[in-house]
């Protein structure tokens, strides 16, 4: 690959506008200044470009003969057949690379691009000397946060790590209760106090080592630290391993749901001491229990290989692939007829109209409604006009979430008045009353101070909404768009909007309050923060499963009504699967479980493509 692109540099220094095959003038220290090199290497290089016929040299010789060199290779199909070979041989870093530097003025991008995607999808992989192997290869359009469970905080994050590690215990959805996972049993004392938990026999590592009490003790003693997720362990007191497979928890107050808090994604399983390897070198490449092993994690791909030993039965899938499209490349794969329509994570495309048909009859329809929800929040850590009640009654007054839902109608919405669909089906949109609101913003004395918003791109249509709508109102908006984790950040913004996933239960509603890196919970003011925290305690303590949703209800009505948030809409995502694809299901995060993707193999042909599974 080095030398290729020594090739693709020269073409595009001394070809200009000459033929094919033409000679040019070209002297050798021309050369080496081109390519940022010594003479002699230049010669070197030289010389390996024309044993692969890439290029004939003429060294001049003698006063007033200057040397010449001639290119036999075509720009554009030279440099396609180089960025299939890489992106074929998994070195996607290199194919984005040079379609980055050399693509510029040629339609080599979007036939790269279109390439690629027939390269996405379902494949059956047959190799000479072993069975045939299942491959699941698809783009994303951001890159991994963290692999470390105790600072995880968003969806594709969350997802991956449920591949690689267990916990001990799992949110059924399908069942909507807890279920057995690392731990086969477990107890809790009449005052929630205390939680006993059973380990299977058996659960190894992904490096053949046996799980016992002590990664158990380890992983929740690490998560009590200070990490992003030490929310989760709050009350606790203190963790014991009994024996080889029992460990015993104390809490300082009562919590009868914590089998809920320890199916968090956060409470994921680790090796004890992180198995013997330095905690930098670990993260690198993660050991856990789960179905599937890391065998790649770099700026362009995300390889996963199944857990042959897997305690829950090994995955069908042999191999997942996920490949991070770089910035330059997303427009394309979004928009393009023939192209897999992607946005948040998977394949499924969120903004297409229910009304889409499938490329034919016997193709599997799978729909899912997201449990959680699109909304926006006030900074109230920041001096400005959200610091009246008053005023941000009146901004709620004005953002209808059924209006923003009729002007994004094509992206399959619907209005949200709380956290989840299920409470927002019990309420109705509210009729503007010109004179209450007013009221309001003479009441909070607004004096036309324009609000500063740093926001996502990806929520360009809502915040376009929002400030028309607010215009009307004499209320301006300043937007600056910033990619998450670029530059500025959302706590310099006098509101935001995010997403909200409940993954499982309240707990993760929980979690908006309380993990440290949630917007909400930086953008709440000390006393409101500590006033959650009692009632989300006084739930805690209650064994009445409905007490405990209606302390919750009573803080999410308490944030609504104030107008510290303002609940947008819930997605409805959708899409369409080749009839040979079984055992998908999108889950509550957005995604496939891989675990249970299968193939039929009378059906399963090698070429089945991801075009195949666009929306």
């Amino acid at each position: 690959m080095y030398a290729n692109e020594r090739y693709l540099t020269l073409l595009n220094r001394f070809s200009g506008d000459s033929e094919l095959g033409s000679s040019v003038e070209a002297t050798l220290e021309d050369i080496a200044a081109a390519l940022y090199c010594t003479p002699r290497n230049a010669k070197l290089i030289l010389r390996r470009l024309q044993q692969e016929e890439l290029i004939t040299w003429h060294p001049g010789r003698g006063r007033g003969h200057r040397s010449r060199i001639s290119f036999l290779a075509p720009m554009e199909d030279y440099l396609m057949k180089l960025l299939q070979e890489a992106a074929t041989g998994g070195n996607y870093k290199a194919a984005f690379e040079l379609l980055g530097e050399y693509t510029g003025g040629t339609d080599v991008r979007e036939r790269f691009l279109g390439w690629l995607d027939g390269q996405f999808g379902y494949k059956k992989e047959q190799k000479t000397d072993s069975a045939a192997q299942d491959r699941l290869r698809f783009p994303i359009l951001n890159k991994v946060n963290t692999l470390d469970p105790a600072e995880v905080n968003f969806a594709l994050d969350a997802h991956l790590l449920r591949q690689l590690f267990d916990r001990l215990l799992r949110y059924c959805e399908e069942e909507q209760r807890i279920v057995p996972a690392a731990a086969h049993h477990w107890s809790v004392n009449a005052e929630g106090t205390e939680w006993t938990f059973f380990l299977r026999k058996g659960i190894l590592f992904h490096d053949g080592r046996e799980l016992n009490s002590r990664d158990v003790v380890f992983t929740f003693q690490r998560l009590r630290g200070e990490t992003a997720n030490r929310w989760l362990l709050r009350g606790v007191q203190d963790i014991q391993a009994i024996g080889s497979h029992v460990v015993r928890f104390q809490l300082s107050k009562p919590n009868y749901i914590f089998e809920r808090f320890v199916c968090s994604t956060a409470a994921s399983l680790l090796p004890d001491g992180f198995g013997g390897h330095a905690e930098e070198q670990f993260w690198q490449k993660p050991i856990g229990t789960g179905p599937f092993r890391l065998l790649c994690n770099n700026s362009c791909r995300i390889e996963l290989s199944a857990h042959e030993l897997y305690y829950g039965g090994r995955p069908y899938l042999d191999y997942v692939d996920m490949i991070i499209m770089p910035e330059e490349c997303q427009p394309l794969t979004q928009s393009q007829p023939g192209m897999m329509q992607i946005r948040d994570g998977f394949y499924y495309d969120p903004e297409t109209s229910p009304d889409t048909l499938p490329p034919s009859d016997d193709w599997q329809p799978i729909q899912k409604l997201c449990h959680g929800c699109a909304m926006m929040g006030w900074n109230l850590r920041k001096p400005g006009p959200q610091q009246s009640e008053a005023f941000r009654r009146a901004v709620r007054m004005i953002l209808d979430p059924a209006d923003l839902v009729e002007h994004l109608a094509e992206k399959n919405s619907f209005p949200a008045y709380g956290f989840l669909p299920e409470t927002s089906a019990m309420r109705t949109s509210e009729p503007l009353r010109p004179e209450r609101l007013r009221s309001a913003l003479r009441e909070a004395e607004y004096d036309g101070t324009p609000i500063h918003v740093v926001v996502d791109p990806k929520y360009r249509d809502e915040i376009t909404w929002m400030q028309k709508r607010l215009a009307e109102w004499d209320i301006v908006l300043e937007i600056e768009y910033v990619v998450h984790g670029c530059g500025l950040t959302f706590h310099d913004s006098d509101l935001a909007i995010w997403r909200i996933v409940i993954a499982e239960d309240e707990v993760c509603e929980i979690e908006a309050y309380e993990h440290k890196e949630c917007l909400l919970h930086n953008y709440l003011e000390d006393d409101t923060h500590e006033w959650i925290i009692g009632r989300i305690d006084a739930a805690l303590a209650s064994p009445d499963a409905a007490a405990r949703r209606q302390i919750l209800r009573q803080v999410e009505e308490h944030l609504r009504d104030d107008g510290t948030i303002i609940f947008l809409h819930h997605q409805q995502l959708s899409t369409y699967l080749h009839p040979s694809v079984q055992g998908v299901r999108l889950n509550r995060l957005g995604w496939v479980d891989f675990k249970n993707v299968w193939l039929e193999t009378c059906l399963a042909a090698p070429e089945l493509a991801a075009t195949e599974l666009r929306s």
